[in-house]
């Protein structure tokens, strides 16, 4: 068999099939990850000691164990205290957990670049705190964040292929099975490598046009 029937007829559909699977982790995980670490920015940043000080340790958790080690402690080790998760599901939460605490540091960070006049003038003029930061605060922090949490969604990209680690079969976890039954490594990671370079590229250029969109004017040029 030539290569070009290897890749169409073989290869090809369990990749696809697994791509599937990659697409439906990162769609979940991107939007939940990015809100969580929005409301773990905005607790560490507003809220009170309590909050404050939980959110600090969220985040210092998440960034400073490995991503692996977090998928196994929700798959394999929560089944002991009679939490059972299945591997999808696992791996969503797992990523989704990891991503806002990345996110939440680059937001945190764009937050406390507004000026601190702002949210004076804002209770100045009536506006509660809540308000001030939901109307004022956030909506440019945001902006000034995408750069950063935009580095986060693209890690996210490519870091889904740990997925497969606690038995999720996606992009890379099909291409393994494959390139193990016919010895056929070289070409099929090649393939597996090119997949996720395009969805990455993409990815990137979709943030890129997001980021030019909505750039404030007079910061950053």
């Amino acid at each position: 068999m030539n290569t070009i029937d290897f890749i169409s007829k073989i290869l090809w559909p369990p990749l696809w099939e697994g791509l599937g699977v990659t697409l439906r982790l990162i769609v979940l995980a991107i939007p939940l990850g990015y809100i969580g670490g929005v409301l773990i920015a905005s607790g560490r940043v507003y809220g009170n000691k309590l909050i404050s000080s939980f959110c600090a340790i969220y985040t210092l958790f998440f960034r400073g164990t490995p991503l692996l080690v977090q998928l196994f402690i929700l798959y394999f080790a929560l089944p002991s205290i009679n939490i059972y998760l299945s591997p999808f599901v696992a791996a969503v939460t797992g990523f989704t957990l990891c991503s806002a605490a990345y996110h939440s540091e680059y937001i945190r960070g764009a937050i406390q670049s507004i000026k601190i006049g702002q949210m004076m003038a804002a209770e100045a003029i009536g506006m509660t705190k809540l308000q001030a930061v939901l109307s004022i605060i956030l909506p440019q922090a945001l902006r000034r964040s995408i750069p950063g949490c935009s580095n986060e969604i693209i890690y996210l990209v490519k870091y889904s292929s740990l997925a497969f680690m606690v038995a999720v079969i996606e992009l890379t976890g099909a291409g393994k099975i494959i390139a193990a039954r016919y010895f056929e490594y070289t070409l099929v990671f090649s393939v597996v490598g090119a997949i996720y370079l395009f969805m990455v590229s993409f990815v990137t250029l979709a943030l890129h046009n997001l980021e030019k969109k909505l750039a404030i004017p007079g910061i950053g040029r």
